[in-house]
């Protein structure tokens, strides 16, 4: 029988369970991982390789980040590129098919790559802020670490659906991850009462790698349609299917509807978090998995860029 929603919890799991424990520790990972990411489309995970300074100092940029004046984090704005790097201003975003803006702003870093790369065309140069010098530094690292918690996450996917164990990491190496920085203000006076913080949506990634925020407002829509809160402890990574990797699986990974809804303790603070979108390269494509096929695949194969460009139209971020 199944639990209520107010008595379910978004399971939480101990990577070093896969990464450094016993064949059964990791079996049972594998097993945990994959049910949590069916029945909830989340997990959330302890024991893995970011440190905790790394995201408390993080936090601490961002609050410097977003206390600089208007005209300053504007003139950061890469309007010509969708906004895959740098600032978007406050209202700019919305879920797809909501009549109305989210209440955040954000910044986003991308993939470095070297001179001569033959991808470094199809990304966006980074934008960093010169009033904040540790900025480029850190989130650089940051992104790294990240990275590589999603890549364990993804190589631990590969034998329940029926792959190689390089599957993921071939489609991914050099790819369009996100790291998206977000600041959710103080909700302001006489905004539209239909307005939170980030409505209903689903991810457009194969995976995101979120570090649990500086407050609470997240939630997602469980398989009976209730919204559950998402609760963590600081300094855990929740982790949740996007919608390139439910195509590729057929749904049998959903990809999992969520928001972070506007304060209800009184308290209307500032919220800060920093989800990880962890993309494939451009061409990768995403096409039905055969152990997924089952009576037949709902989805047309796309490129992930041809994917992208899709979605990033669907939520107002290019024309």
């Amino acid at each position: 029988m199944t639990a209520p929603s107010s008595l379910r919890k978004v399971p939480t799991l101990s990577l070093a369970a896969y990464t450094t424990g016993s064949s059964r520790d990791r079996d049972e990972f594998v097993d945990n991982l994959f049910v949590g990411l069916k029945e909830y489309g989340f997990v959330i995970l302890k024991d893995h390789n970011v440190k905790s300074t790394d995201l408390h100092t993080a936090y601490e940029i961002l609050k410097k980040l977003y206390a600089l004046p208007e005209e300053i984090k504007k003139s950061y704005i890469l309007t010509n590129g969708g906004f895959q790097r740098g600032y978007t201003p406050f209202g700019k975003e919305h879920a797809k098919d909501s009549p109305v803006m989210d209440l955040k702003e954000f910044w986003h870093v991308g993939r470095e790559l070297p001179d001569g790369h033959p991808l470094k065309e199809n990304y966006p140069d980074n934008i960093w802020p010169r009033e904040i010098p540790e900025f480029k530094t850190h989130f650089i690292s940051l992104y790294d670490s990240l990275e590589e918690a999603g890549n364990v996450m993804l190589k631990a996917l590969t034998g329940p659906l029926e792959v190689d164990t390089e599957f993921f990491a071939k489609m991914t190496k050099d790819g369009n991850s996100i790291l998206r920085l977000l600041h959710y203000p103080p909700i302001p006076d006489g905004v539209d009462s239909r307005c939170v913080r980030a409505a209903a949506h689903e991810d457009i990634n194969f995976i995101t790698i979120l570090p649990a925020a500086t407050a609470s407002g997240l939630q997602l829509k469980d398989r009976d349609g209730n919204w559950l809160d998402i609760d963590s402890e600081p300094d855990t990574l929740i982790v949740d299917v996007g919608d390139m990797l439910a195509r590729l699986t057929n749904d049998v990974l959903p990809s999992t509807t969520h928001r972070v809804i506007n304060p209800q303790d009184g308290k209307n603070e500032s919220r800060y978090s920093m989800p990880f979108f962890i993309h494939p390269h451009p061409e990768a494509l995403l096409s039905c998995l055969p152990s997924c096929r089952g009576a037949g695949a709902k989805y047309a194969d796309i490129t992930g860029h041809a994917f992208l460009m899709q979605r990033l139209r669907e939520i107002g971020l290019i024309k």
